[in-house]
Order: C-alpha cells, then structure tokens, then sequence
C-alpha cells in the first residue's frame, strides 16, 4: 500500500485508518474541530482523497463548515448553507448521501468555498449525512480526483462509516457541553448566593471556612431537607437559618423561630401546637402554635436541645406524621412545614446518656451543618469589625473607623463569645470613641488590651517573633499597605514577605484603609 495519491487497497489497510480515526476522536471533549481536523487529515493520508469537510447544522438551521482539510481560513468561511441549497443542504435536508461523479458538470455543485477550478479540475465529489440519534446534525464530504463509478461507491460506504464515528464523537461533545453547562449554572447559582450575602451583617468575610459554609447553605437551601446547624453560640446560627430560608422555594412563605431555651417548660408545647380556650388556666381563649403559623413555610427551632423528653417525642411525631392537635383540643390538623433546628450542645452525647431522643436526632440532623467559631475565621475580623463600625455609626456621613492597634488587639483576642461579642465589643467603643470617630486601643475593654499583655513573649524564640512582627506591621503602616513597598524597606523578597505576614497572620487592609 502507498499513501497520499493512491487508494486504499485492502481491508487491513481501511481498519487501520477507522482505529487511527477513532483514537483521534476519543480524545474530542470540548474542542471537536481540532481533532476533526485530524481525522480528515487521516481520511486524505489512506485514501487520496483531496479535500474533506466536516458540516453541523447550527441552532439558527444554517449549515457551517467545522472542519476542513485542504481548505484555508477565507474558504472555510464560505462554506455556508442552506436547508436544500447546492449538494450539501440537499443531503442534510434528505439525510441521504450523495455522489457527483463531475462537479463541473452537476448544477447542484455550487463551489462556495472557491476551492476548485471547475475549469481546469474534473473533480468527483462524495457528500454523506452525519445522524446522531436518528436526525441528520451535518454532512461530510471529500473530493476525489474523477473517478470510476465503483471506486466513489466504496468512498461512499467509507465516508458512511467515518460519519457514523464522527456523529458519535459530536454526541459525546454534546454530552460534554451540557454537563459543563449544568456545572457552570450551578456555579453562578452558588457564587449569586456567595455574593449577595457576603455582604449580609454577620456573614460578611472571606474566610475558607465561612465561604464552605454558605456553598453548603446554597446546596441545601432549594432542597425540603431538614437541617441541623450546629455551632457555638454566637456563631450566627439563626442568620444561617435565615439564609435558608431565603434562598428557598418558601422564600414568599412565613419564617417562624422559636427559642426553645428561652420558654419556661410548661409554655413549650403550647407554643409549638398552640391550645384551645380553657386548655388550662389562663388559656381564655384559643391560640395558633408555631407549627400553624409556619404552614408552607419554615420553622426555625433555636436551642433545640433544651426540649424536654416529652416534648420531643411529640416534636418527633409531628415530623414523622405531619400532624397534631391542639393543647386540650381533639382536632387533627395536618401540617406542610420545612424545619431547622440548631444547638450548641453534644446531642450524640446527650442521647447516649438518656437526655435526648436519639430517633429525633437522627430525623433533625438529615442535612448537617457546622458553623465554625470566630477564632478559626480570623481573617474574617477586620470585615466583622469594619462591618460594625457602619453599622453603628451615628453619622452616615462620617462613618467610624478602626485604629490599626485596635485591630491588633481585635486578631490577638480568640473570641469565646464569638461574632456576637465582636459586635457588642464595637458597639461599646463607637459610643466611647465620641464625635473623632476613630476607635484606638484605648476605647477596646481592658480585659482584651490584657490579653494581649498576657501574650508578652518569655522565650528568645518568642521575643524574635514579636520583634519580627512588629517590625512588619510598621513596615506596612509607612508603606500604607503597600506589600511590595514593605518588603524592600526590611530587605526582603515580595514572596518571603508574604510568607511571613502569613505565619503572623498580618493583613494588609487596615494599613491601606488609613490612606
């Protein structure tokens, strides 16, 4: 067998060049044309076919050229049709092939890519459909010095068979597409969720942890699951429920929250079922429970484990059989609720020991969340603090600002009480700072300036690493920020720098903020 000018000759030959071709095409993904090119390259290295040409159908119903092989840029270009038009629209239009045994002969041929001297070339074409699923998608085609009737019959069952591994690789491209597509939407669906609400009281921040967090809320949101968010207190668990809420399909619907840890214990299943009139002294009339008000929409319980044993198990009952009475009614009333729940208790550790009803666990915790403390958000302070600081500015005009020191104080400090008490913390000094407007060290609680003292270093190695650190931060304070401006003036590379403002965990925010 010889190559480029002459035809396939035997059967090992033709399965040589369909395995080359579908090795070619195997590899398609999402960029089909370059491999496309390849696979017609491979059609006119074993067969002496002069040009090929891969056709699709676009969504507007033209046909376009995808791929070609012995045709530049400007002719591909003009290989444009039609439904019907010249031989390549009658063939889609048909889905059957087509063979012009002299181009220069058949009216049908319309030349558009300006490709052939019909003049001077006596040209055979062989133009087949590519069907993917029952309906014609495009065309391929090839030219062939003229040949006898016999030799275009067999290019035709061969162009037949490379259409049929060509229509294969566009479905699994289609494939491709479509789940890339489905991934992207989704994406933008999370990061629209991520962008509304970073800037959403406590869920300002760019920490890992928080944007774990709020990808997980926007997973769950549009879902009827039940969650169980856990965390310390004060770590924004009933913000997350909100955000829940919100983003889900009961958005329009009513959000009810309960405290159970705040209702004294003879009130809780009055509160939750509601009561008739007379259901107990004081009751002189009849009153709807959490559960009614909450009808097609969210039931948030805060506190969850404060219930006691037997208000569980007719907590459990309700979400098990969407259903209820009043207190001292004998009406059953059916319930359409999505619930959540949060505790800042062990409940695995509560059920073992007997305190809590290890069936309502499991029925509360479907969708699991954990919400991480302040302290493994240190990142996210400075947004925290900054975020407080407008928000209890009493002037809008002349919002309040930190100092860097009390921003030093604010990181140093690990937070027990979480967001929470960064909120009161900064609330306390926007009232002390006064008309400047400016929050210093000073204004902080003393217990937190103490914290920092008791942080002193005892050690060389500890006295280094103060020394190193605040020499860094004054570095940054006359550079206003500027890292790279910072790193020259301690005779450092930019990426050392970084390195070590990443092992002190110093930001660059504040000091640029003063600019």
């Amino acid at each position: 067998m010889t190559v480029n000018n002459i035809q396939v000759k035997d059967k090992t030959s033709e399965l040589r060049l369909l395995f080359e071709i579908s090795q070619a095409l195997n590899g398609a993904g999402s960029e089909l044309s370059d491999h496309l090119d390849e696979a017609l390259g491979l059609m006119a290295k074993y067969t002496a076919l002069m040009r090929g040409a891969f056709y699709l159908i676009n969504h507007n119903g033209e046909i376009i050229m995808e791929a070609g092989y012995g045709l530049n840029p400007t002719e591909r270009k003009r290989a444009r049709y039609k439904s019907g038009e010249g031989v390549i629209g009658r063939v889609t239009a048909t889905g059957q092939p087509m063979v012009v045994p002299s181009v220069s002969k058949e009216p049908l041929f319309l030349n558009r890519t300006r490709a052939r001297d019909l003049k001077k070339e006596d040209v055979s074409f062989i133009c087949v459909p590519i069907i993917l699923e029952g309906r014609t998608i495009g065309a391929l085609s090839a030219d062939r010095l003229f040949a006898e009737p016999v030799r275009l019959n067999e290019d035709m069952r061969l162009l037949t068979v490379l259409a049929t591994l060509i229509a294969r690789a566009v479905g699994v491209r289609r494939d491709f597409t479509a789940r890339h597509e489905a991934m992207l939407e989704e994406n933008r669906r999370l990061q629209a969720i991520l962008n509304q609400n970073f800037k959403l009281g406590h869920l300002v921040g760019q920490s890992k942890a928080l944007r774990h967090i709020l990808e997980e809320v926007a997973q769950v949101a549009a879902t009827n699951v039940t969650v169980l968010i856990r965390g310390e207190s004060g770590t924004g668990k009933e913000m997350i429920a909100g955000l829940i809420h919100s983003n889900s399909l009961r958005s329009g619907q009513p959000f009810i929250k309960v405290n159970c840890a705040a209702l004294p214990e003879g009130l809780v299943e009055s509160e939750l079922f509601g009561h008739e009139r007379g259901a107990f002294t004081g009751a002189v009339t009849g009153r709807k429970g959490r559960f009614e008000m909450a009808h097609g929409g969210t039931l948030f319980l805060d506190e969850v484990g404060d219930m006691s044993l037997a208000t569980q198990a007719k907590l459990l009952r309700v979400i098990q059989e969407k259903e209820f009475e009043r207190l001292g009614g004998g009406e059953t009333l059916k319930v359409d609720v999505r619930l959540l729940a949060a505790t800042n208790r062990d409940l695995e550790k509560m059920a073992e020991e007997g305190r809590f009803r290890m069936d309502l666990y499991y029925r509360l915790s479907v969708f699991p969340l954990s919400l991480p403390p302040l302290r493994k958000r240190l990142e996210d302070i400075i947004d925290l603090a900054e975020t407080f600081a407008v928000k209890f500015s009493t002037d809008q005009e002349n919002p309040i600002h930190i100092s860097n020191e009390a921003f030093r104080l604010l990181r140093a400090y690990e937070w027990p009480g979480n967001i929470r008490e960064l909120e009161n913390v900064i609330e306390r000094a926007a009232v002390l700072c006064g008309p400047d407007g400016l929050i210093e060290a000073r204004h902080l609680p003393t217990w937190l300036q103490g914290h920092l003292e008791d942080k002193e270093p005892k050690t060389l190695e500890e006295a280094v690493s103060s020394l190193e650190k605040l020499l860094i931060n004054e570095a940054l304070e006359t550079t206003g920020g500027h890292v790279t401006q910072a790193a020259a003036r301690l005779g450092l590379t930019e990426r050392k720098m970084s390195l070590r403002m990443e092992k002190y965990n110093i930001d660059f925010r504040p000091f640029r903020a003063k600019r």
